[in-house]
């Protein structure tokens, strides 16, 4: 499904927008469809440059490689954002088999190629099987190259600086692996899947272990994100470059519609508003759902929280209901 364009610019030029009226735009979330070539953070940059602040960022990364939903934070947004990037996820992507590389994606070395023999040996229902012994909870070791952090410093800085990293195996969940076709040629064979899954999973990793399994290596050639938890691909914009006299700001999901849509929200009264906005804990309310969004009478978004002894503790406080 294609991103809702505003105006169109490449991501080399990208970077040279700059908004002209600086006024701090509205709190929220900006779905953005990334495009393969630029980093997430280079998306941010991006977005600091052409809405005038420096209060952006994003949750969960995608590589420059992959494409698709990237939810980016701004002004009082960004406190909501580590608790959307632990929400669940769908994937397309297409694996291919015949060869590892040194990242576990097209971007990397090739090494140990497969015989093109071998690679016709391996039946459909071989592949099918192979993957779908990756659904339900698995431990996954990531890619030596993730963004992961050992001992303060991000895996893939380690490794571009020469030391062998082993990374530990980690829990996650595939809740949906769907093969959607198999294409083979005289030197790959390339599996096209449908992944929804934790946070956590690299789809990386899911590539370089069935072909592990199959014995003729593996390496992901395409990846793109359709889904961040209820943010959709269908409702993102392309990166782009605005023209002057644009409104980015009519793109930006208010900061209360980003808590309805991704948190069960809980309207509280007046007196409560006041305990919350100046940390005192309330009650905890009638509610299952490990983390809740407390909102005013008016419908702004007060604070996150969870329960702990019976009452509510903030994950963060918005600073004013006007400002949400």
């Amino acid at each position: 499904m294609p991103a809702r364009q505003i105006r169109i610019g490449t991501p080399e030029k990208l970077t040279q927008t700059k908004r002209s009226d600086h006024s701090a735009p509205p709190p929220g979330v900006l779905i953005i469809d990334k495009p393969g070539g630029i980093t997430s953070h280079g998306v941010v940059s991006v977005v600091r440059r052409t809405i005038g602040t420096r209060k952006v960022g994003h949750a969960g990364t995608l590589d420059p490689m992959a494409t698709g939903v990237l939810v980016i934070g701004i002004g009082q947004a960004t406190k909501v954002l580590g608790h959307l990037a632990i929400r669940d996820k769908e994937y397309f992507a297409t694996i291919r088999l015949g060869a590892y590389t040194s990242t576990d994606d097209r971007e990397g070395d090739l090494y140990e190629r497969a015989d093109g023999l071998v690679l016709a040996s391996i039946s459909d229902a071989s592949v099918m099987a192979a993957v779908s012994r990756y659904m339900g909870k698995i431990h996954q070791v990531p890619s030596s190259i993730s963004a992961i952090k050992v001992d303060g410093q991000r895996a893939y800085a380690r490794v571009r600086a020469g030391e062998d990293l082993q990374l530990k195996a980690r829990e996650v969940e595939i809740t949906a692996f769907d093969v959607l076709s198999i294409v083979r040629s005289n030197d790959w064979l390339d599996i096209d899947v449908r992944v929804e899954c934790s946070t956590g999973t690299y789809i990386r990793a899911l590539a370089r272990d069935i072909g592990k399994d199959l014995e003729v290596g593996g390496h992901l050639i395409a990846l793109r994100r359709s889904r961040v938890g209820p943010f959709s691909v269908a409702a993102s914009h392309e990166l782009v470059r605005w023209s002057e006299g644009a409104e980015p700001e009519a793109a930006i999901v208010p900061l209360p519609d980003v808590a309805r849509a991704a948190f069960t929200c809980i309207k509280v009264g007046d007196e409560h508003a006041a305990d919350i906005t100046h940390g005192r804990r309330i009650e905890w309310p009638e509610s299952n759902s490990a983390v809740i969004a407390l909102l005013d009478d008016l419908g702004s978004l007060l604070a996150l929280a969870e329960e702990r002894e019976g009452r509510c503790s903030y994950l963060c406080v918005f600073v004013s209901a006007a400002g949400s």
